[in-house]
């Protein structure tokens, strides 16, 4: 049964991240050749992933005390399927901007509710593990697309709406399956009453009153703004550098993920939470600097080794993060905790990195196109900065709270 239940949870996180990527990976390439978006408009539309997180509080606090997270998972996949069929069929900013939206408002609270119900079912520290199989779903879509370009015999497929026709057929087959996954019920109290604090997660903070936990709050929103560059923007950067597999190459950097999520556990354990989170930042550093040599030198194959880092930053920092997150919160937070995490660092922080990084792309061109060496050189400033703060204002949990030795 233990086995089954596995297998159950390694399913749920392949199809939900597989939903995502299929769509959002291309999207801003997507965007860019759409002959009623604006520059700056892209921005906007790019920080629905933002806005949508902000629902994940709400939601977590809906698992926490109404409703089983498992039908949960499922009414907001058929939503997020209605929502993305809405936007294909656009043919302005304002619909597109609306429907979109509406899609990420269904979708992004679902990466706290697969968390809380793979961390209700299965140990913390085997969490990882369990989330490897969401970026084998993200590879998934990379195949996709170029079996895809080939069957369609267009090198601009990753540019049309295609990607979300498949999308809607992920996020209705996901659906049907969250009805069969572990039931997980409500673990809090549904008769107390539900304050403001509950619903933007300010409980998880004033409950805990530990310092540490709000410096990292503070410090992943800082590390997700620079972040932002890679992950909003990537398919963009790819676009002027004229990859025909955009999708593709994006998710050269979820082949390296699968290794280094496989190992998070095994790093938790014998280097504790602040070294792991450490590596991370020193990851995203890295990635930066080899992609601002690579357009400095102009070596594309710089390009690569620039993503490859990008497993140890979401293994080591924001998987990390999330098991972090689940060890310090009391019992009956943990679904609003995981919603808090998602919307303060896909809501507040890739909303402040998708406004600052499309103001630089904006304001700073060569050729008409985004002045990246610059863009990837501020990234590599920022970070450095971010690097100093966290070892100097971080420390591990106490082992009470953290297990941890």
């Amino acid at each position: 049964m233990k086995n089954l239940t596995f297998i159950k949870l390694g399913i749920m996180m392949f199809m939900q991240y597989l939903l995502l990527a299929v769509w959002w990976v291309p999207f801003a390439a997507h965007l860019n050749v759409l002959p009623y978006i604006e520059p700056y408009q892209i921005g906007l539309l790019l920080s629905a992933m933002a806005f949508g997180s902000m629902a994940a509080p709400l939601v977590g606090v809906i698992a926490d005390r109404y409703i089983s997270s498992e039908k949960l998972l499922a009414v907001l996949n058929l939503l997020v399927a209605v929502f993305l069929f809405l936007a294909t069929i656009q043919t302005g900013f304002t619909g597109l901007m609306i429907t979109v939206t509406l899609a990420m408002l269904c979708y992004m609270p679902s990466w706290g509710i697969t968390s809380s119900i793979a961390m209700t079912h299965a140990s913390s520290e085997q969490f990882p593990r369990i989330r490897l199989m969401g970026s084998i779903g993200w590879i998934a879509s990379a195949l996709f697309s170029i079996v895809a370009i080939h069957v369609f015999n267009s090198k601009d497929f990753d540019t049309t709406r295609l990607p979300m026709y498949c999308a809607i057929f992920v996020a209705v087959f996901s659906a049907f399956f969250n009805l069969f996954l572990p039931k997980t019920p409500p673990t809090a109290d549904k008769s107390s009453k539900t304050s403001i604090a509950d619903i933007f997660g300010l409980k998880v903070i004033s409950s805990l009153k530990n310092k540490y936990f709000n410096r990292f709050i503070l410090l992943t929103i800082l590390t997700v703004i620079p972040f932002a560059l890679l992950y909003s923007f990537g398919s963009a950067f790819l676009q002027d550098e004229q990859f025909k597999y955009i999708t593709a190459t994006m998710n050269i950097r979820q082949i390296a993920e699968l290794f280094f999520l496989f190992i998070t556990t095994s790093i938790l354990l014998k280097f504790g939470f602040k070294n792991a989170l450490t590596f991370g930042l020193i990851a995203l550093l890295f990635q930066y600097i080899a992609l601002y040599l690579g357009v400095e030198l102009g070596q594309q194959a710089l390009y690569y080794v620039g993503l490859l880092p990008h497993g140890l930053i979401f293994g080591l920092f924001f998987v990390a993060g999330q098991v972090y997150t689940d060890k310090v919160v009391p019992h009956e937070f943990k679904a609003q905790a995981q919603g808090f995490l998602a919307f303060i660092t896909w809501g507040v922080g890739i909303l402040l990195g998708n406004m600052i990084c499309g103001w630089l792309m904006n304001n700073f061109k060569v050729d008409n196109h985004a002045d990246w060496g610059l863009l990837f050189a501020c990234a590599s400033a920022a970070t450095l900065v971010i690097i100093v703060l966290f070892m100097l204002l971080f420390k591990n949990p106490a082992p009470a709270k953290a297990n941890e030795k």
